[in-house]
C-alpha cells in the first residue's frame, strides 16, 4: 500500500518523505525560488529602431533552494540519518533513471492549503565540520521541471454516457432494453471545476465497452478524437495523460496507443482553465456502462 503523505503545518516542507521546517530537526533558514519562475524570452531587437519586439515568454524550470541546517543536539548519528534520507530520496531509481519521472516537494504556508511542486532533488550538500555536536548545515536545491504549483490532493470526476433524447421504444418492450440504435453516438455533458488560478492538466481514462470516442472541452471547442478505438469490455481502457512532461496515451496492457488519436487532436492543449468547465464525450455503447474518469490537481500560478 502507498505510504500516506506527511501531515504538514505552517512553514513546513515535505521533501522526499523528510519533514523540514518549523518544529522539526531540519531548520529552514531561507528559501528562494518560490516567486515568479525564470522566463525564456524571445525578444528581438527592432531593426533600425529603438527598443525590441516582445516575443512569447515561456517559463523555465523553477529552481528552489534551501539554506537549512540539521539540529540534533548531542546525536550525530541522527544528523547523519536525516542527510542519508534526503540522499536516498534523490537516489530512488524509479525517479533518477526514468525519463520524465519526478518527485514532489510539498509545502505549507499560513492561510494557504498544502501545495506541491514536481521535479528532481538536484543538490544535497552537507557540511560535516560540527556533526559531532549534531549540527549539519545543508545546501539543498530542488528543480521543479513544471514551475506550476499544484493542489496536494487530486480531484476526480466520473462521467457516464447518457441516454439519447431522441428516438424511443417500440412495443412490445422486451429485455434487454437498448437505449440507442447504434447509428448515433450517445452524448453526456459533465462538469469539472479547477479551483486554482492556472491551467490544470487532467488524466483521462475511458473504460469500455465503447467505440469511436470523442472528448470535447465545450468552452474552447478542443477535442480528443479516437475514431478507430474499440474497447470491447469493462476490463479494457485507454488513458490519456495530458500532464506536462508525461503526455502519453496507453492501453490497459501498458501498450502505446498514441496512434489511435486523430492527427488534428492536441493533448498538449487539452487543459482545464480556472473555474468550471463543461466536458462532453461521445461513443457507441449499447450497454450504457462505459465511463470517462478525469483526474487532476488544481493548478496555481503563485504560492
Amino acid at each position: 500500500m502507498p505510504v500516506p503523505p506527511l501531515e504538514l503545518t505552517d512553514w513546513q516542507y515535505d521533501l522526499g518523505g523528510v519533514l523540514m521546517g518549523a518544529g522539526t530537526a531540519v531548520q529552514v533558514i531561507e528559501t528562494t525560488g518560490l516567486g515568479r519562475p525564470p522566463v525564456r524570452d524571445n525578444d528581438a531587437d527592432q531593426p533600425s529602431m529603438d527598443g525590441a519586439f516582445a516575443g512569447p515568454d515561456y517559463y523555465a524550470a523553477r529552481q528552489v533552494q534551501f539554506d537549512a541546517a540539521v539540529r540534533t543536539p548531542g546525536d550525530p548519528a541522527a544528523a547523519h540519518d536525516i542527510v542519508a534520507a534526503l540522499q536516498a530520496a534523490a537516489d530512488d531509481p524509479s525517479v533518477r533513471l526514468s525519463g520524465g519521472a519526478t518527485m514532489p516537494l510539498r509545502l505549507k504556508r499560513p492561510g494557504r492549503p498544502v501545495k506541491r511542486l514536481d521535479g528532481r532533488l538536484r543538490k544535497v550538500d552537507p557540511e560535516y565540520a560540527q556533526v559531532i555536536h549534531g549540527y549539519v548545515p545543508l545546501d539543498l536545491e530542488f528543480v521543479a521541471t513544471d514551475p506550476t504549483f499544484y493542489a496536494d490532493e487530486e480531484t476526480t470526476t466520473e462521467i457516464p454516457l447518457g441516454w439519447l433524447t431522441g428516438g424511443g421504444f417500440k412495443a412490445p418492450v422486451v429485455a434487454p432494453i437498448y437505449v440507442q440504435s447504434g447509428t448515433t453516438a450517445a452524448n453526456r455533458p459533465g462538469w469539472v471545476v479547477n479551483a486554482g488560478t492556472g491551467a490544470a492538466w487532467p488524466v483521462i481514462r475511458i473504460t469500455g465497452p465503447v467505440a469511436t470516442v470523442t472528448i470535447t472541452h465545450v468552452a474552447s471547442g478542443r477535442q480528443l478524437s479516437f475514431p478507430t478505438l474499440t474497447l470491447t469490455s469493462a476490463n479494457q481502457w485507454v488513458e490519456i495523460d495530458t500532464r506536462p512532461g508525461r503526455r502519453t496515451i496507453r492501453r490497459e496492457n501498458g501498450g502505446n496507443a498514441s496512434t489511435l488519436l486523430a492527427p488534428a487532436s492536441r493533448i498538449d492543449l487539452f487543459s482545464l482553465p480556472p473555474g468550471q468547465s463543461e466536458m462532453r464525450w461521445t461513443g457507441f455503447d449499447s450497454t450504457n456502462t462505459a465511463r470517462m474518469r478525469l483526474t487532476w490537481r488544481d493548478a496555481y500560478t503563485a504560492l
